[in-house]
């Protein structure tokens, strides 16, 4: 009896479920992103927690295989590693709130998020390559080949798990769908190799999986919190009707985040502070009198907030716009009363966009929005892109950003008016209240070669409020500005100045 339909048999198994690893390590991200956002700390956290589960898995296999591992036992670790795929779901409806509820940091959050979810399965299927490897070796007497194989197919399957997954799984499946599917398919893979068992092994698997599934949905575990899921973000809109004073009111949430709140009825009423206080910089900088056919570039979309203000709120104003997710402006456009006709839009890369198509445009106003929370674009903060933002600037032009930062001492905020200092002649940074302690908030950047703006802006329309330039208080509480970076293309330590909002709860 020819042995090599068997080996051929381990071979894809090991390759399946390899696969299906890097499946779960990529939805692992998107999962959790509704409640910690992404960033490089919690990618951090899910490449180390299902590398030390995978690494766990190997010598666990490696030992059971030299103690008389079988078929059967890889079977039944295909089946275990299947019930904890599918556990995935019913253990986020019960840790994540209660996380979210402590005073844990999110750094903190994100670890045992990932822990809780994530170890066990790969812990499990870890196991299956060690375990197979050394079953195909009684099989065939050519070590060698035979290891390198059974290495080369699990790498050939993480690889497929990893491209599958961010390419295509995520867009067309969404994450709840392409957990199931892995838990079936796991459940697919054990069958051959538990041939011959009892059948009670099954009956049990199949009581445990409808246990689970009765367990997810009570706890709503297959209900998937975005409203659209794409490359980039899950998607969300939500009513904000209550938080305005008249009419209604849709906000975009993007993760966890909440990106943009527009009216219905009034687009040019802007709710945040942060979001009017960049146009009452436009309003200010040219003194009221805002030049006819004023052009704008935003960097970022989201909800189109300000696009819409814009169009609103200026006669014959140019708007271009550089979104990277189409799906943040279909979504816009069909829940958030965007009509982005006449505006141009670009679904690209800003820096790109400024790049190639745009390459000989100059613009009045140039606004980058594209911070995801703490989490930052790198290339968007650099001492390269600033000047190309200058360049693509009318001599008299005016350039706004938003960052998230702690307060009294914005690292980030000061790296960034350094950086910017070096390009532009006029660099300010705004906000709209004096916190009385310690926390996080968004500042506002702005930086021209034009003029200098007053200490105090005033609202000229919309919500009464006023904003204050802290530029000096800013630039001389806390760490020097001798002993902070400034940005470049080579190097760019966001993280790192960031880090005290993902170290203790204030950034939360």
């Amino acid at each position: 009896m020819s042995t090599r339909p068997h080996i051929y048999g381990y071979a894809l198994t090991i390759f399946l479920s390899s696969a299906f690893l890097l499946v779960l390590e990529m939805v692992a991200g998107r999962l959790i992103a509704p409640y910690v956002g992404v960033s490089l700390y919690t990618w951090t956290s899910i490449i180390g927690v299902v590398l030390a589960g995978l690494s766990l898995g190997n010598w666990i296999g490696g030992v059971w295989a030299d103690r008389g591992g079988s078929d059967r036992s890889a079977g039944m670790v295909l089946i275990a590693s299947g019930l904890a795929s599918l556990a995935v779901l019913l253990i986020l409806t019960l840790v994540a709130p209660a996380l979210q509820e402590s005073r844990l940091s999110l750094i903190s959050i994100s670890f045992l998020m990932v822990l809780s979810l994530f170890f066990l399965p790969a812990v499990l299927l870890g196991i299956i390559t060690p375990l197979l490897t050394t079953l195909a070796l009684k099989l065939d007497e050519r070590t060698g080949h035979i290891v390198g194989l059974m290495h080369a197919l699990a790498a050939l399957g993480s690889i497929l798990g990893t491209f599958v997954t961010g390419y295509w799984l995520v867009q067309y499946m969404g994450t709840r769908n392409i957990i199931i599917s892995t838990a079936i398919g796991l459940f697919l893979l054990a069958i051959p190799l538990l041939k011959g068992t009892r059948p009670i092994a099954t009956v049990s698997s199949l009581l445990l999986a409808a246990l689970l599934s009765g367990g997810i949905w009570l706890q709503n575990g297959f209900t998937n919190p975005c409203d659209r899921e794409s490359s980039y973000f899950c998607i969300r809109v939500v009513d904000s009707t209550p938080e305005v004073p008249f009419g209604e009111a849709r906000s975009m949430i993007l993760d966890h985040l909440v990106h943009g709140t527009n009216h219905k009825q009034e687009p040019g009423l802007l709710l945040a502070p942060y979001v009017q206080l960049m146009d009452e910089l436009v309003l200010d900088h040219w003194q009221g009198q805002t030049p006819p056919g004023i052009s704008f570039f935003f960097a970022g979309g989201g909800a189109y907030t300000q696009p819409r203000a814009v169009q609103s709120l200026y006669e014959d104003a140019e708007i271009t716009v550089a979104e990277l997710d189409p799906n943040v402006t279909e979504v816009a456009r069909e829940q958030l009363y965007l009509d982005d006709r006449g505006m141009q839009v670009h679904h690209a890369d800003a820096r790109v966009v400024l790049q190639q198509q745009l390459k000989d445009k100059r613009f009045d106003v140039i606004v980058t929005d594209v911070f995801h929370d703490i989490a930052v674009p790198y290339h968007l903060v650099t001492r390269e892109y600033a000047q190309q933002v200058k360049a693509h600037l009318s001599q008299d032009g005016l350039y706004t950003l938003n960052l998230v930062d702690i307060f009294p001492d914005p690292k980030l905020v000061k790296s960034m008016m350094k950086t910017l200092g070096s390009v532009f002649d006029h660099v300010h940074v705004w906000i709209d209240r004096l916190p009385e302690e310690s926390t996080r908030m968004t500042y506002v950047i702005s930086a021209s070669d034009a003029r200098e703006p007053p200490e105090v802006i005033e609202s000229r329309r919309g919500f009464q409020r006023a904003w204050v330039r802290m530029t000096e208080a800013v630039l001389t509480t806390g760490t020097p500005m001798a002993e902070l970076p400034e940005f470049t293309d080579d190097y760019v330590p966001v993280d790192r100045l960031v880090a005290s909002l993902f170290f203790s709860d204030v950034g939360k």
